[in-house]
Parts: structure tokens; C-alpha cells; sequence
């Protein structure tokens, strides 16, 4: 089984793959103000690594967030269905995070995609990796790596504050059904 130790190995691991070079290229190179590569896209393949199982999974969602009052919802999709048209191989979820804050129960307009990754439901999922244009990789995990790490989930602060997004919480983890690609996954709900 693979191990990680630490952050600088976690980059590492994105910067050898072929697909997740390509895919934050393809990122960075939209030109999207605030983008990222985010949640389920950022976490699956590192739980995938520790597992030995294939690092991309091309089931995963790629999640693209970004972060701009200027660019409409309308304009989202068409960015979207371009990526798709133009890389097929991939499976793009692109939003703009200044809409997405009606989708957690009584939470106020995000302020930038850092803001919108902090309140997502769970720790682990609350994860995002970027490419700049000096070749660097920035990871953000507003909440450490430990839960990632560790094969844990749990909700964040901003879920577990309020009782409609528990409910919201316990309903997308009965969906997701992670333990049955991820056997040693634990789960809590602190």
C-alpha cells in the first residue's frame, strides 16, 4: 500500500501523473479568475494512491471551481460544454462558486473559492489544487490533510453548526456510497 507522509509528497504525486498535469493545465489555462481544481477530484485521487488502486479514475468528476461575479451562470455551462467538446476524455463539473452557496441550507453569498472550499460538506472533501503559471502547485485544505489521510470523513465546521445542513450532510453520504470503493473509510459525525 502507498503511503503519504505530507504535503510535499501529495504535490509530488499530482505532478507525476500525466492526467492531473493535463487536467490542471487545461485549468490554468482558461484563464478562470479563482480557479481550481476541487473536492472529489483532489481527494479521490489521493485516497485511489493510498489504495492502490489507478490514481485518475476517469469516473471521478473533474471539478473546476472558480470564483467571478462577472461571469453568469449561462456562461458557465457554455465554458463547460466547451471543456467537454474539446477533452472528452475527462468528465468536467465546472461552477462558479458565486452561485453556489444556495445549495447549502442558510449560508451566505461565498467571497472567493477559498471562502466556498471552507464550507463544503465534508473535511476531506474540502480540498482544492491549482497550477500557477511558474509551474507551481498550490494545495489548499483548510482543514489540514489528516482526514484524507487517515481515510475519514466528517463534516466541516459550517455543517455541523446547523441542522439542515446535517440533514444535507447524511443524505449525500447515503448517495455517495464511498465505502464500497474505499473499505477502510470511517466516518463521523463530529
Amino acid at each position: 500500500m502507498n503511503t503519504l507522509k505530507n504535503k510535499a509528497e501529495i504535490l509530488d504525486s499530482f505532478r507525476e501523473n500525466p492526467d492531473m498535469r493535463a487536467i490542471l493545465t487545461i485549468i490554468r489555462n482558461l484563464g478562470l479568475k479563482d480557479s481550481w481544481l476541487a473536492a472529489g477530484s483532489v481527494r479521490n485521487f489521493i485516497w485511489n494512491l493510498l489504495s492502490d488502486k489507478p490514481f485518475f479514475d476517469r469516473e471521478t468528476d473533474v471539478d473546476v471551481i472558480f470564483f467571478d461575479p462577472e461571469v453568469s451562470y449561462e456562461e458557465t455551462l457554455a465554458i463547460e460544454s466547451k471543456l467537454r467538446e474539446d477533452f472528452p476524455q475527462y468528465q468536467w463539473e465546472l461552477k462558479n462558486q458565486v452561485y453556489m452557496h444556495q445549495h447549502s441550507p442558510h449560508t451566505p453569498p461565498y467571497v472567493n473559492s477559498c471562502d466556498a472550499m471552507s464550507k463544503y460538506p465534508e473535511r476531506c472533501t474540502a480540498i482544492g489544487l491549482r497550477l500557477h503559471a511558474d509551474a507551481t502547485l498550490e494545495l489548499f485544505s483548510p482543514y489540514g490533510l489528516e482526514d484524507i489521510l487517515n481515510f475519514q470523513v466528517r463534516p466541516t465546521p459550517h455543517f455541523l453548526e446547523n441542522e439542515d445542513r446535517m440533514k444535507l450532510y447524511q443524505k449525500r453520504l447515503a448517495k455517495k456510497n464511498w465505502q464500497e470503493k474505499w473499505k477502510n473509510l470511517t466516518f463521523k459525525n463530529t
